[in-house]
């Protein structure tokens, strides 16, 4: 079992199907929620929470029926909605103390953890501005840290890194890795985005139209490609020299920016990457295997794993 299960789920709106027959299970450490917008990914995390009933099938949450124990669902889960939803005229430290207070913690444990959660956030700074005045980033900091407060055992986190540029994309990435990594808290993280999420979640939940389309270890997705990037010391154009030496000798090898990416048909083609490197009086830095990326393995027609 896993820290969420669902059997045949369906949400069934007056016009529109959210989720659609959705059999899942997401097992501990962190795990991507991935498709496009209106695919059925905050309809799921809103069923999940006991906000939403659904039309027909179940779920389980940490073993709990979110449909008749909401309430002790959202007592062990924490939640960063997508939208913006903070008050303005309210510092971080007083809405994530409140938040705290609100999950059950006594007030003195309550300020405690909120000085710890917004430390690791990245708030310890800021904590007593009115949130009105943060950045997108800092607004989602904030949202991070009030979902993490009462030390759940699972967080729910609806598109994190929505309207965030790409260093603070990364940030929130990195933050999310700890929360699951390094605090032990299992993580759902939703997003349209796929390319974000594959150096960051553990497994992949892939889904359209409220349907499943693929759940899987991410090791599994991105599988190597059987080709390598070669990285070599030297000159400006040494890999272009590398590149036409293996060429010259039948290998299949293309420049990729600075490095050159070799298909590898047969063991001693590392070998002979090694020679030719040598040979030219360069320095072999490093071979690294390639891998398929979430993107690839989401645009083959199947949903299968590209060639």
């Amino acid at each position: 079992m896993g820290v969420v299960d669902t059997q045949h789920l369906t949400k069934q709106y007056p016009r529109v199907r959210a989720l659609d027959d959705l059999t899942l299970s997401i097992p501990e450490g962190i795990t991507g929620i991935v498709g496009v917008n209106g695919a059925g990914k905050s309809t799921l995390i809103k069923v999940l929470l006991g906000l939403l009933k659904p039309t027909g099938g179940s779920a389980r949450v940490l073993g709990m029926d979110p449909a008749t124990q909401g309430a002790q669902v959202r007592e062990l889960v924490g939640y960063m909605p997508e939208h913006d939803v903070l008050p303005a005229d309210v510092s971080a430290a007083e809405f994530v103390m409140h938040m705290a207070m609100m999950s059950g913690l006594p007030r003195n444990a309550a300020r405690e953890r909120t000085s710890d959660v917004l430390r690791h956030v990245g708030l310890a700074e800021e904590r007593h501005r009115a949130m009105g005045g943060y950045s997108t980033g800092m607004k989602q900091r904030a949202k991070l840290a009030q979902a993490i407060v009462h030390s759940p055992q699972l967080v729910l986190l609806d598109e994190p890194t929505n309207g965030l540029d790409p260093r603070a994309r990364d940030e929130m990435l990195d933050l999310i890795g700890r929360i699951g990594h390094d605090f032990g808290i299992s993580v759902a993280v939703t997003s349209h985005l796929l390319g974000e999420l594959e150096r960051t979640v553990d497994y992949v939940v892939v889904i359209d139209a409220g349907r499943l389309l693929r759940a899987s270890p991410t090791t599994d997705l991105t599988h190597t490609t059987g080709n390598v990037l070669v990285e070599v010391l030297g000159p400006p154009g040494s890999d272009q020299l590398v590149g036409q030496a293996l060429v010259d000798r039948g290998i299949p090898a293309w420049p990729v920016g600075d490095r050159i990416e070799v298909r590898l048909e047969r063991p001693e083609t590392l070998d002979v990457i090694r020679d030719v490197v040598v040979a030219q009086g360069l320095g072999l830095v490093r071979i690294q295997e390639v891998h398929h990326s979430l993107e690839e393995v989401f645009q083959q027609p199947t949903g299968g794993v590209p060639a």
